[in-house]
């Protein structure tokens, strides 16, 4: 276990170091940040004054060990948009976006790993064919069109929720959430469904088909000539061991929910990290895009680590290597 954590600890630095580095080229490399800040009128005397303060005079490499630096300890500097410290903004939007991929994940998980273990066993039945065809429907609709539907059912003809926003939210410390008012639950439901559908299809064809193939092998063949019944046949040794890839996809998705939840944050005006992220690329706000970059790169390689733990726990036989 020490080995593991220090293999995988070493693999995140590094990974940390590269996704430094591509911020820093954003930060440094898109613009200049002194016009940005200062605008096309400024002095010349102005201009390097700022640029000084900024710690631009100096070299390249002493330029990124600084901006390391202070990165480690959540300093990404001034947003130019807001002119706020980006850390500010960042734990102002991170509560709606982690929020939003928490509900879908959990959704996901919910209703993709029931729908799957159903259609492996019932392969042939009416229901797993509807399932399956509903399933390849929920693959292949892009998420913006799914959002524009259920805002055209449930907020335009039915009226029964809001089409935009997060709804009233709750401060608890510097956390805002909305899981504690009615509003803001009925204003997640949309969006969770909508970033949710292409992972319960994808769930639920992956826990069919690692079933399938667990439910050929010999030893569930041994497992039921030993007596036990369906339900300990099918839960406790058939989908224990189809969750291995289930665990893996679902930790790279985690990671890309949270980086590519930008189409749906944009269709409902979810106010987290994605809209932040399209408004600083508008504005061609370079520290938020870079601090954007640098927490995106770090949920994946946490996201990754966490995976690699979950699988000792799951697989027996990792634990004996």
């Amino acid at each position: 276990m020490i080995s593991l954590l220090a293999t995988r600890l070493t693999s995140v630095v590094l990974v940390m170091l590269v996704v430094s580095a591509l911020s820093f080229c954003i930060f440094n490399f898109l613009g200049d940040p002194v016009n940005n800040i200062l605008g096309v009128n400024a002095t010349l005397e102005q201009r390097e004054a700022l640029r000084v303060a900024l710690g631009l005079d100096q070299p390249t490499l002493v330029q990124f060990w600084r901006f390391v630096e202070r990165a480690v300890v959540g300093d990404f500097g001034i947003s130019y948009r807001n002119r706020q410290p980006v850390l500010d903004i960042i734990l102002q939007r991170l509560p709606a976006t982690l929020e939003l991929v928490f509900a879908a994940t959990l959704t996901a998980l919910a209703v993709g790993i029931p729908m799957g273990v159903y259609t492996a066993l019932r392969p042939r039945g009416l229901v797993s064919r509807v399932v399956q065809m509903v399933s390849l429907v929920g693959i292949s609709m892009p998420q913006f069109l799914i959002g524009m539907l259920l805002i055209l059912i449930f907020s335009v003809e039915l009226r029964w929720l809001s089409a935009f926003g997060r709804g009233q939210t709750v401060q608890l410390g510097w956390w805002s959430t909305g899981l504690l008012t009615t509003s803001g639950l009925k204003a997640l439901i949309m969006p969770t469904i909508t970033l949710a559908v292409f992972q319960i299809s994808m769930i639920m064809r992956l826990v069919r088909g690692e079933m399938l193939e667990v439910l050929r092998t010999d030893f569930i063949k041994f497992a039921r000539a030993r007596g036990l019944s369906d339900r300990a046949v099918y839960l406790t040794h058939a989908l224990r061991n189809s969750l291995l890839p289930v665990i893996t996809i679902m930790g790279l998705q985690i990671g890309s929910l949270i980086a590519f939840a930008i189409v749906v944050e944009a269709v409902f005006q979810w106010p987290g990290m994605g809209l932040l992220i399209l408004q600083a690329i508008e504005f061609a706000d370079f520290p938020v895009m870079a601090a954007y970059l640098a927490l995106v790169g770090f949920s994946f390689v946490m996201i990754n680590l966490i995976v690699d733990l979950i699988y000792l726990v799951v697989d027996p036989r990792l634990r004996v290597k």
